[in-house]
């Protein structure tokens, strides 16, 4: 099958509850399902809220060379030069204001902070934690050292609010200086103004010659709704938050159920 004559090509996929399954690896089905598509000359490409440093491993678990968008777009990674094209820091001032106005409105937050680069760690401040990946490493740091060095984003947590409420009150108090999403469980962030995975996937894409009318993309979080927005075709995992699967064109079975791999067998005639 020539390219052109492919459904789409580009298969842009979340990573965590996406991806990935529960037990956080791929599973055989979903590896073969896109080993196949990009045999017919289709490319994949992650995109995720982990930051690089955080994404590095499972790429390099999972034999993957190519380019991923991480850190919700902030940054573009070429996982086989171990390199990074594109990297945006959230502005350390607004990050502050928009801290302080955040529990003016709901009160003390525990929060974590995404160093930038490559290299750059989770550093998290007292009461923070961490129920994503749990072998992912943090460090804990005094309150005033979270904001010394360049970060990629914010993670606040709040002792009563859930995800969504806490969410909310952070746009609406502090939506015009920073960007707030929901990507996850327990995991609230804040975002330089205006940055979303559309972002990071819209650069990448242009990298790979690839258009958004050409791209099918899965995801499983509010998170990705931006890049629902963009590409081509939207499918929402069984698993996934209300807010994505309202504006999907598509929801397939969970993560832990070969979602990916049930859409791609289907969308490409793979016949599996």
């Amino acid at each position: 099958m020539s390219t052109a004559a492919l459904p789409y090509r580009l298969v842009a996929t979340d990573l965590d509850g996406t991806l990935l399954t529960s037990a956080e690896n791929v599973s055989d089905r979903t590896r073969e399902a896109l080993g196949a598509v990009t045999a017919l000359g289709a490319q994949h490409l992650i995109v995720t809220g982990r930051s690089a440093a955080w994404t590095k491993p499972v790429l390099d678990e999972i034999g993957y060379t190519g380019i991923a968008v991480c850190g919700q777009g902030a940054q573009v990674y070429d996982a086989g030069a171990h390199r990074l094209l594109t990297s945006v820091t959230l502005d350390r001032q607004l990050a502050a204001l928009a801290l302080a106005k955040i529990e003016a409105e709901v009160g003390p937050l525990a929060v974590a902070a995404n160093r930038d680069g490559l290299d750059g760690e989770v550093v998290a401040g007292p009461g923070y934690r961490l129920r994503l990946a749990t072998g992912l490493p943090v460090r804990q740091v005094a309150p005033e050292q979270l904001l010394a060095a360049p970060v990629s984003k914010l993670y606040i947590q709040h002792p009563e609010l859930t995800d969504d409420q806490l969410a909310e009150a952070a746009w609406s108090v502090a939506g015009q200086l920073v960007g707030v999403v929901m990507a996850g469980d327990s995991i609230v962030e804040l975002l330089p103004l205006g940055l979303t995975k559309a972002t990071g996937l819209s650069l990448a894409a242009r990298r790979l010659g690839v258009s958004a009318a050409g791209t099918i993309a899965f995801g499983d979080m509010p998170n990705d709704i931006p890049m629902f927005q963009w590409a081509g075709y939207g499918v929402a995992m069984g698993n996934a938050h209300e807010q994505l699967r309202a504006v999907a064109d598509e929801v397939t079975v969970g993560n832990d159920e070969d979602g990916v791999a049930v859409v791609l067998d289907r969308v490409f005639g793979l016949g599996g």
